[in-house]
Formats: structure tokens, sequence, C-alpha cells
């Protein structure tokens, strides 16, 4: 087996961080004379103070081009007085060599993916005012906005082949004062009769949605959401992502991730499942009925014969014990793969194989790698260290490469 180191990234937290990221709109024309970019941090007299960590470059999203010859990947940069955050794109050999920068501007670039294999890099940008999908040519020249989605999107995911698009997006489930009051259009106040009414540090006025789309002359047709007219989140509020979406090999079925409730029921259960959409029929299928706990973030094996997620088994216990499941779709059968260890399973991804998967785990003190085998239940330790393995991922139709990311 080998492996490869894919980046070294430097986790700083702080609320200057979270908030110049939830909301890095477009600013004035002052604010954007000056770029955020990379700075010369000074330390003085030996201390390193808040200031100095903040001057580091933060690594994001990233992703390597089929090929395996190049790695783009995000890079978050923080401004003291502009209280924000800015966002670049940066693309580098595989082995750490010829890195250039691909964006240079005050507009968040975000969640960088190669499509037409390896010609172009698609990315989120909120270059015309909210977060839209863009996509570039991999030397960063020839942008093209993609889509004009009302509102922005959050996630996306391009369908296999390339031909459809999957992406995340706000949907207002909750009435306001105007809504209810015409006569009242500048009101503030918000009408309450039920949980949740507010979550963590924002109102629940919306939840987010799957869509899915067609890509046609370079633009999104045919725009559809897979859970119209439902109250119920997906991605699922407020540490899902993207992950907890997923195409199926042949790219006739999305797999998603919901906690179908409301109100009360919501608030006081963790009992999420995994559901199956057919893109030509429209059906609705839940695939994980029964399983009591923390249902998530749904992966195909690459003949699409399986499907692997994450599971907690007890409702309404946030901090049970994170366990992988993999199904044989063709009869449904569910198999608890990592009953034998003791430990959380995270960051999950398929072999080659169709039977070997990866994971991250905390283990004894730090996150390291495992590899599984879902047939026998075999676990095996691949890589530790004094460091935190943060994900992994298989390239397919490799030839026994995985990367991960370490912190």
């Amino acid at each position: 087996m080998k492996f490869k180191t894919l980046l070294m990234a430097m986790a700083i937290g702080g609320s200057l961080l979270a908030c110049g990221e939830a909301s890095n709109e477009r600013k004035g024309a002052n604010e954007l004379d000056e770029l955020i970019g990379k700075a010369s941090p000074v330390i003085e007299n030996g201390v390193m103070t808040p200031e100095v960590l903040y001057s580091f470059g933060r690594v994001g999203n990233l992703s390597v081009s089929p090929d395996r010859s190049r790695i783009v990947y995000q890079v978050t940069y923080v401004s003291i007085p502009y209280n924000r955050t800015n966002s670049e794109l940066f693309v580098m050999n595989s082995d750490g060599s010829d890195k250039k920068q691909l964006t240079a501007s005050n507009f968040r670039e975000s969640q960088p993916r190669w499509i037409e294999n390896g010609g172009r890099i698609v990315f989120l940008s909120n270059e015309s005012g909210s977060s839209q999908l863009w996509s570039m040519k991999s030397d960063g020249s020839d942008k093209r906005q993609l889509s004009d989605v009302e509102g922005g999107m959050d996630g996306f995911i391009f369908s296999p082949d390339e031909t459809k698009l999957l992406f995340v997006k706000e949907v207002k489930t909750v009435q306001t004062a105007p809504d209810r009051y015409a006569d009242l259009p500048e009101a503030s106040g918000r009408i309450v009769d039920d949980l949740m009414y507010k979550h963590w540090d924002h109102w629940v006025e919306s939840v987010p949605h799957p869509f899915v789309a067609d890509l046609s002359d370079g633009k999104l047709v045919n725009v559809r959401d897979i859970m119209e007219g439902e109250p119920y989140e997906s991605p699922m509020v407020p540490f899902g992502g993207i992950e907890q979406l997923a195409w199926s090999p042949d790219g006739k079925t999305i797999a998603y991730t919901s906690r179908k409730k409301t109100g009360k029921e919501y608030a006081e259960s963790t009992n999420s499942d995994i559901y199956f959409y057919d893109l030509e029929s429209g059906e609705t299928r839940n695939m994980t009925e029964g399983m009591m706990g923390y249902d998530v973030n749904p992966s195909f094996s690459p003949d699409g014969t399986k499907l692997a997620w994450l599971s907690m088994e007890r409702d309404g216990y946030e901090a049970d014990k994170n366990r992988l499941f993999v199904m044989e779709l063709a009869t449904g059968q569910k198999s608890y793969v990592t009953e034998s260890f003791d430990y959380n399973a995270e960051a999950i991804a398929w072999g080659d194989d169709n039977r070997t998967l990866y994971m991250v785990s905390s283990y004894q003190g730090t996150n390291r790698l495992f590899s599984v085998d879902a047939v026998n239940r075999d676990i095996k330790e691949i890589a530790s260290g004094k460091h935190d393995y943060l994900s992994v991922d298989h390239l397919p139709r490799s030839t026994g490469w995985i990367w991960f990311r370490v912190r």
C-alpha cells in the first residue's frame, strides 16, 4: 500500500474565523482596495499572540485530480482590521512542488473540484453577490459562472458522468411577520409557535434542501427540489455538509441524510435516516428504517452493490458510539462491520475491491487511519503517529493509492 501525505494543516479556531466565513459577503469599495491574503507574522519577545496565529493561512477544502498528479485546495486568510476572512484557490503537484495561486480577489472561492478529466476546476464563489457555481481551466484562466440560483448554494456534487449537479440550497419554512401581515412589510418580529425556533446561534426560518439539475451548455436547467414540500433538513444542521449526500455510481439514485421530524420531537430526537431518491420515478425510500439512532454519511461502493454509512444505536443519545454499517443493496441485509472495534468510526471511503473501507478513528489519544474488510470484519491500523488524520479518500480506478489530510 502506498501512502502520500496530502497537506499539513494548522487548525486555528475562534469566533473571528467562524463569523467571517459565515457571512463573507461583498463589501464596500474602500474595504476591497487591499487584498486579504498571506501575512508576514512577527513574533516579538518569543510571545505567540492571537494576532500571529490568525496570520497563518488555514487549509480547507481540497481535491485530487483524476490522474493523481495535482491537488487543488483552498486557503483562508484572516483580516483583523476588517474582521473577516478571504479564501483563495491554489494548485500544486501531488509531491508538493510547483505551487501556484489560481485566484486573487476579495471574493470567497471555496470547495474546488476537478471535472472534464482534470481539464477544468469547479468551485463556489460569491463574486456575483451570492455563492454560485463557477468553473475555470486548471491554470486559472477562462472563468465562467455556471449557476444563478436564488439565494446561492451551500455545497455541490457532480453526478459520475458530470451531466447533472446535486446541490444544497436554503428553503424557507417559517412565516415571518411580513409574510402573514402584508401591511407590515418592515416588521422585524418573529412568529414563534413551536420548536425549533432557534438553533445555536441563528433563528430557524429556513432549512437546507438537496436540489438536482441538468447541465446544458454550461448552465443549470430542470432544477428540482428532491424534498419539495417537506419541512425537514438535509444536510442536517449544525454540523452536516455535503458528505451527507451521495450519488450512486450509475447516476440514477441520490442518497441523502435527514431527520424527518419537527417541533418538540425534532428537538429531543437524534433518529435520522438514510433515504434513496430515484431520479426517474421521483420516489423516495427510507433505507435505514427501524434503526433508531443517528444514521449519516452514505457512501456507495464503486460497483454500486453496497452502501456504507455511519450509525449510532440509541435515539436521543448524541455521544453514542459511531458505528460503521454496510448494506447489500440487492437484499437489504445490514452488517455492523466495526462491532468488535471499541472506537468511533469517522470519515469513511471505499477501496476499489468493493469490500475494503478506510476510516479515521480517534484511537488512544490520536486520530488514526484504519482499513476495514466489510466481509470478514477484519480491522487493521494502517497509519498512526503523534498527529491527527482528518480525512481519507480513495481514488477510483487507482492502483493502491489513498489520500489523507493530517493535522
